[in-house]
């Protein structure tokens, strides 16, 4: 009786008792340094992108202060420094797509066929080499890839189909067969690792009901990692619309109605490159017009990653 009653008072002091504390019982200088360092990074990345939108928008809104708004989203004029002057964007918005558009065709196939082929078909030895040979195609400096489009695809391509190219050198299939060699280590490198992180699991089950690799690729790991591809092909996009160097040197500098591959034609971030050379007066209409151009692009581009995140979110899957 005695014993049970010293267990019981025992078990009762011990849920009297408070939680023991996981903290430090000094002070840790070092941890909240790198705590203070941490937010301080995600604030100046806050503020960075407040303040780009701030600069964007107010010449915006002097400019359209003196252009209407359905006439610089839906002219099909673009002559912003000519007398008289014509605000309509469409041609260079037309163009960026363009280049973009034929970017992503040569990219897309050639990206994700590199990520298939070095996820579940390279050997480790082969990985080796080419996964770093294409992240340091990844890290050319774009004017070299530019310069490479000028002085060799143009007059390959003019060669081999000269009914593509009716304006050599410059023309949006040339820019976006350059771009696309720009686009591809990022589709590959990114979709890759995304098919690597699937759970080895799922391909040995496939493979025990008698799939292929190539089924097991295509409708097996492909799936489960759409995710991680689509992440990719959005990044990709975003570099595309906002390429600059290839698109002044290959691209052409002609604001056309028209998504040929072979016209030349003027993108949006080619006008403000060529634009912006502090010739042009501060407070005109012309230098408002560089940041009305400017924050297109960025609604182009919030609008893209907008889209992406939803699309990843719905199709994430989580592996334990």
């Amino acid at each position: 009786m005695e014993a049970r009653d010293t267990i019981g008072a025992f078990g009762r002091g011990g849920a009297d008792r408070p939680p023991p504390s996981l903290e430090a019982s000094s002070p840790r200088y070092g941890e909240k340094l790198i705590k203070g360092f941490l937010a301080s990074c995600a604030i100046l990345s806050v503020i960075t992108t407040t303040a780009i939108v701030i600069s964007l928008l107010l010449p915006t809104a002097d400019f359209f202060g003196e252009v209407g708004f359905t006439d610089f989203l839906f002219g099909t004029e673009w002559a912003p420094t000519f007398t008289p002057a014509a605000f309509g964007v469409l041609p260079i918005l037309v163009g960026t797509i363009s280049t973009s558009l034929w970017g992503m065709l040569f990219a897309v196939p050639m990206g994700l066929g590199s990520a298939i082929w070095l996820s579940e078909y390279a050997s480790p030895k082969a990985r080796k080499v080419v996964k770093p040979v294409l992240e340091v195609l990844a890290g050319i400096p774009t004017v070299a890839i530019g310069i490479f489009g000028l002085v060799f695809l143009s007059p390959v391509i003019e060669g081999v189909f000269p009914f593509m190219v009716n304006v050599p050198p410059f023309s949006a299939g040339v820019a976006g067969l350059a771009i696309g060699l720009m686009l591809v280590p990022i589709i590959a490198s990114i979709s890759d690792d995304a098919m690597r992180a699937v759970p080895g699991g799922l391909r040995e089950a496939a493979y025990g009901l008698g799939s292929t690799k190539m089924k097991v690729a295509t409708r097996v790991v492909f799936p489960a990692a759409i995710s991680g591809i689509i992440a990719s092909l959005v990044l990709a996009g975003s570099r595309a619309v906002g390429e600059t160097m290839v698109v002044l040197l290959v691209a052409g500098a002609s604001p056309n109605l028209t998504f040929d591959p072979g016209s030349s034609v003027l993108t949006m971030t080619a006008f403000i490159a060529q634009t912006a050379t502090g010739d042009i007066s501060t407070g005109s209409i012309t230098y408002d017009t560089i940041f009305a151009v400017g924050a297109l692009l960025f609604v182009l581009t919030l609008i893209m990653n907008i889209f992406a995140i939803r699309l990843v979110r719905k199709y994430r899957e989580v592996y334990e």
